[in-house]
């Protein structure tokens, strides 16, 4: 039977990934708090929704990006946040090597919407 937190990170990811198969940083940014904090494919950390869309802006220009969630798992921490864990594979172009992150996210209920406050993807690479 599936939670209130699973359909709730669901429903995130499909806009999530929608916006992401457009580049549209702006409808990415919307979908995090004002307060964020961003952790991506590069050492910067980026703040708030500004910091979010200028993370999105600054990728390449792909051709027909993909994502693609796997191992999503969810927890429900209080009525009003939640903890997620899983994997993001993005797919540039047709025809080439999938690019996977382990992937992190915090959501929480901000002026009654859910919205991503902490995002952190790593390297599925060990580093030890």
């Amino acid at each position: 039977m599936r939670s209130l937190a699973d359909d709730t990170v669901s429903g995130i990811i499909e806009k999530w990934s929608a916006a992401f198969e457009e580049l549209d940083a702006e409808a990415l940014a919307s979908l995090y708090s004002k307060n964020a904090f961003f952790f991506g494919s590069n050492p910067m950390l980026y703040r708030g929704n500004e910091g979010v869309a200028a993370y999105f802006n600054a990728l390449p220009r792909w051709s027909s990006p993909t994502v693609q969630f796997t191992d999503v798992m969810t927890a429900l921490i209080s009525s009003d946040v939640i903890n997620v864990a899983g994997t993001a594979s993005f797919l540039p172009s047709e025809g080439t090597q999938p690019l996977s992150v382990k992937l992190t996210w915090v959501i929480a209920r901000e002026d009654g919407s859910w919205k991503i406050i902490s995002h952190h993807v790593s390297s599925m690479t060990p580093l030890l």
